[in-house]
């Protein structure tokens, strides 16, 4: 039975601090989750690449990006929980009390006050063009169903009669984040969960949920889930058709998938026993009607739909053949979370630094809360990472990798055949660089070098193995107090 809307409010005042209480441990056990190695991305020698000419073209395009956001809101915004997980009955998902049934009714009865009267999509563009980033992913549906743009299959919507924010100009939340992205320059990506918890086609109201899957036997009901199917593509197809030009289709929930493509990389997700296909192939060739060379990221189903690899919350130790992109929180939670803690401008600086030396894009997750506006401290780490960028941007934009890639404190990247970048990332403890910097380089010739944000000439000696940088004293103190020290080493 439903609560009355008084009661929802009182409970959720009532649990909301102790969601607070246990918000760490929930962070602690879902980055466990989706980081042990076990549980890792399809791998670099299973990558399919595109055949198709456009989709390489934009592939190609995006991996020069080397820097995207993904934003998180929904229904989780307002209760300041991560993500949509709490409703998932599996043992490493926790909740703020023992009753499973009244919590997933006070979390969905939550779009009758979710209210983000403080949401300005323009200033969030602004901000996410100002810190360097070239695209950005933004939740359109997560697991719960809960859509963030006016579905027309559903009324578990921002835009349903229900939600308070549905009469605002700007409810079509999805719409105006893309439009406001667009205006500023910025690429843009829809994020789309293929599992959802609220459609009866998928978890029947008729059986409790028992896991992340399906809670019925769709072998049984096939009628059932093929309604699910067609649920699924119908949202797809809005999505690809009514929200202008979409660079990018980022779908979760590897989960939901063939029952043919479960390889050793994702079987412990996929225990359900029958085949969850939703006709991928069908969905991508209406999605590319649409959307001509859109990139399509089916996460974790290794096939011809995964367009580039998205390992979470961790980078490969090695450089990739393959385009790929690690997706990190800023913090420690996708969304926003009271009192989150937010990593520094310099661990987020070295953080990208480090994924482009190893030929990857970073995508940085955060979240509003549930009145709409993002913590300031993202704010400031957004301006901090740009501020660094507009000073080396050529070290990052449109580079290769280039050996050794990284090697202790110091990360290459390339330009051509006669550019190299020595990016010396600075320990957080520590006063002074050392004075000579040893920098691995087959650049042949003449060699000059500079550093990079002002273009002033350093002195450097030819060494084994490449070059030896020589700083000076103040140049020794005066580096290590920045995020990134980038040298450029060129042939004349």
């Amino acid at each position: 039975m439903i609560p009355k809307t008084s009661m929802i409010n009182r409970n959720l005042r009532i649990h909301r601090n102790m969601m607070t209480l246990i918000i760490t441990l929930w962070v602690i056990s879902s980055t466990f989750l989706w980081t042990t190695p076990t549980r890792s991305q399809s791998q670099a020698d299973t990558y399919i690449w595109p055949t198709d000419t456009s989709v390489l073209q934009n592939l190609k395009r995006w991996q020069g990006y080397k820097f995207g956001v993904i934003i998180h809101m929904g229904l989780y915004s307002q209760l300041g929980i991560v993500e949509s997980w709490a409703l998932c009955p599996e043992d490493w998902c926790t909740r703020p009390d023992d009753d499973y049934f009244a919590f997933a009714s006070r979390y969905r009865n939550t779009i009758t006050h979710l209210n983000p009267v403080n949401f300005e999509p323009l200033k969030w563009a602004k901000a996410i063009k100002g810190s360097g980033a070239k695209y950005v992913i933004y939740t359109m549906k997560h697991h719960d169903g809960f859509c963030m743009y006016d579905s027309k299959f559903t009324d578990f919507k921002i835009t349903g009669t229900s939600c308070p924010f549905s009469s605002d100009p700007k409810a079509n939340v999805a719409l105006e984040v893309f439009n406001a992205c667009r205006r500023e320059g910025l690429a843009v990506g829809a994020y789309f969960s293929k599992p959802d918890w609220s459609s009866p086609y998928f978890w029947w109201p008729y059986y409790p949920p028992k896991d992340r899957n399906p809670n019925y036997d769709i072998s049984k009901h096939p009628d059932r889930w093929q309604n699910f199917i067609d649920y699924t593509r119908n949202q797809l197809n809005e999505i690809t058709t009514d929200y202008g030009k979409l660079d990018i289709l980022w779908l979760d929930g590897c989960w939901v998938m063939p029952k043919s493509s479960i390889n050793k990389h994702v079987e412990e997700f996929c225990k359900y026993p029958y085949d969850l296909s939703i006709d991928m192939p069908k969905i991508a060739a209406r999605a590319r009607h649409s959307q001509p060379g859109m990139l399509i990221v089916d996460r974790w189903v290794q096939g011809p739909y995964e367009d580039y690899l998205t390992p979470e919350q961790k980078t490969p130790e090695k450089a990739l053949t393959v385009p790929w992109e690690s997706c990190i929180t800023m913090g420690n939670a996708w969304g926003w979370v009271p009192n989150d803690s937010y990593k520094p401008s310099r661990e987020l600086i070295q953080l990208l630094v480090n994924i482009v030396a190893k030929g990857g894009n970073l995508l940085l997750g955060f979240g509003p809360d549930g009145s709409g506006e993002f913590d300031p401290q993202v704010y400031q780490r957004l301006e901090e990472m740009g501020a660094w960028l507009k000073s080396n941007s050529e070290a990052i934009y449109g580079t290769r990798p280039v050996a050794p890639f990284r090697e202790g404190n110091l990360a290459y990247t390339a330009k051509g055949s006669n550019t190299i970048y020595a990016i010396y990332l600075p320990g957080k403890d520590k006063t002074a660089l050392p004075e000579k910097i040893n920098v691995k380089t087959e650049l042949q010739g003449s060699v000059t070098c500079s550093l990079l944000a002002t273009k002033k000439k350093i002195r450097c000696s030819p060494a084994p193995g490449g070059l030896a940088i020589t700083l000076t004293g103040k140049q020794q103190h005066d580096f290590a107090k920045e995020p990134a020290v980038v040298f450029e080493l060129t042939v004349r």
